[in-house]
C-alpha cells in the first residue's frame, strides 16, 4: 500500500466557500460538518422535500457519533444562481453525467470540482471540466438518508483525497484540510484512483452481501460463501492490474489477499477485518441494501462493478462472477428476483459451473 503523501496538518484553516451537489448521505453529513466548523456552505439536491425541510428546520445529523442540526442555505439545481471556487459532487454514481452537466455553469472558471462518490467518477468529469479542474477523493464512512432534512451519521471511515496524476499540489492539501474540518484523520494521497480502484473491490463484496438482507458483517463473516468474495475481489484486483492501476487497501480491505498470489489464508484473515470495521458502525446494512429493500430505487450497480466489467472487456479479463452479480442485482431492481440468502447459493453454483468445480 503506497504511503498517504499527508495524514497531518492542522484543519483550521479560513472559511470556504463550498458548494455541494447532493445533499443525501454523502453529501450532507459533509455539509452538516462544514458548515458547523464555520465554512460557506451551499446545499443543492434534487429532492424538493429535502430541501424545502432544510430550509424550514434545518439539516438534522443524528446517529451514535453525535447530533447537531445547522441551517445552510438549500436549493433545488433550478433554483440555484451563482458560481463557487470547489464544489463537492456527492450525488449517486450513476446520475455523475447528468449532475455534473449541471453543476458546470456553477465552477468558477478557474474553480474546481471533486467526485466524493463511490465509482470512477473524475474520468465522467474530466470530459466534462477538463482534467485539470478535476480532483478525486474515496470516502468510506457510514451514512443514511432517513428522511427529509434528517441523515443518519453511522460510523467513521477512510477518507482520501488527491490529484488523479498524483502531483502534491497546493489545492488538493487545501481540500484535505477543509475536509479534516468533518474527518480528522482525512489523508491527502499521490495514489487516489488506487483508492477507488479498491472500493471496486470491496464494493463488489458489498452488492453481493445486499443481494440477502443480512447485514455487512453478519454477511461477510459466513464462511460458507467465502468463495464467492474471493471471486468477486480477484476479478476486481485482477482488472485494476491489468489496467496499470496500484489498488490501495483500506478499513480491512486488502488488496494483496485477493490478488492472483493472494492465499484462501489472506482472504480470510482480510475478510475477518471488514468484519471487525463494520462492527464498529450502527450502519449495519450497506446503502445498496437500503436501495434495493427500503427505498426501491435502482442502485449504483453499473457505475461500480460495471467498470470492472467494462475494463476487463478492454483488457481481455474474463469477469464472470461480476456480471452475474450485476446481472442478479439489476432482476432485484426489477422486482423480479427476491431479496434471499438464496441469491448466493445460486452464486455460488454460477461459480462453481464458472470454474468447473464441484463446489465454491
Amino acid at each position: 500500500m503506497t504511503a498517504p503523501l499527508s495524514g497531518e496538518g492542522a484543519a483550521s484553516q479560513g472559511p470556504s466557500r463550498v458548494l455541494i451537489w447532493g445533499a443525501g448521505a454523502i453529501g450532507g453529513t459533509l455539509g452538516a460538518y462544514l458548515a458547523r466548523a464555520g465554512h460557506d456552505v451551499t446545499l443543492v439536491d434534487r429532492e424538493a422535500a429535502h430541501v424545502q425541510a432544510i430550509r424550514e428546520g434545518g439539516l438534522s445529523l443524528t446517529g451514535p457519533i453525535e447530533e447537531f442540526r445547522v441551517s445552510p442555505p438549500a436549493f433545488t439545481p433550478d433554483e440555484v444562481q451563482g458560481q463557487w471556487p470547489l464544489a463537492l459532487l456527492c450525488t449517486k454514481a450513476q446520475h455523475t453525467r447528468e449532475a455534473g452537466e449541471a453543476l458546470l455553469p456553477h465552477v468558477a472558471p478557474d474553480g474546481h470540482v471533486i467526485s466524493v462518490q463511490n465509482g470512477l467518477n473524475p474520468l465522467i468529469l474530466n470530459d466534462l471540466f477538463g482534467e485539470a479542474r478535476v480532483l478525486g477523493s474515496f470516502v468510506n464512512f457510514g451514512a443514511d438518508y432517513l428522511e427529509p432534512g434528517v441523515i443518519h451519521f453511522g460510523g467513521r471511515g477512510a477518507m482520501v483525497v488527491g490529484e488523479q496524476n498524483g502531483e502534491k499540489s497546493e489545492r488538493a492539501g487545501e481540500v484535505q484540510r477543509l475536509l479534516q474540518d468533518f474527518e480528522p484523520q482525512a489523508l491527502l494521497s499521490d495514489n487516489v484512483m488506487g483508492f477507488l480502484w479498491g472500493k471496486l473491490g470491496y464494493g463488489g463484496l458489498l452488492f453481493a452481501t445486499a443481494l440477502t438482507n443480512d447485514g455487512i458483517a453478519d454477511a461477510l463473516e459466513r464462511t460458507e460463501d467465502q468463495a464467492i468474495y474471493r471471486a468477486l475481489g480477484r476479478e476486481a484486483m485482477q482488472v485494476a492490474a491489468a489496467h496499470g492501476v496500484r489498488p490501495e487497501g483500506f478499513n480491512g480491505f486488502d488488496p494483496q489477499a485477493f490478488s492472483p498470489a493472494g492465499s484462501d489464508e489472506q482472504v480470510a484473515r482480510s475478510l475477518a477485518d471488514m468484519v471487525a470495521f463494520n462492527r464498529r458502525s450502527a450502519k449495519t446494512h450497506s446503502g445498496i441494501w437500503r436501495d434495493l429493500a427500503v427505498r426501491k430505487r435502482r442502485t449504483e450497480v453499473d457505475a461500480q462493478m460495471g467498470w470492472v466489467a467494462h475494463f476487463g472487456e478492454q483488457h481481455g479479463v474474463p469477469t464472470p462472477v461480476t456480471g452475474k452479480v450485476i446481472q442478479m442485482v439489476h432482476e432485484i431492481e426489477e422486482g423480479r428476483r427476491p431479496l434471499g440468502h438464496a441469491n448466493l447459493e445460486e452464486l455460488a453454483a454460477f461459480l462453481a459451473g464458472a470454474s468447473g468445480t464441484e463446489g465454491p
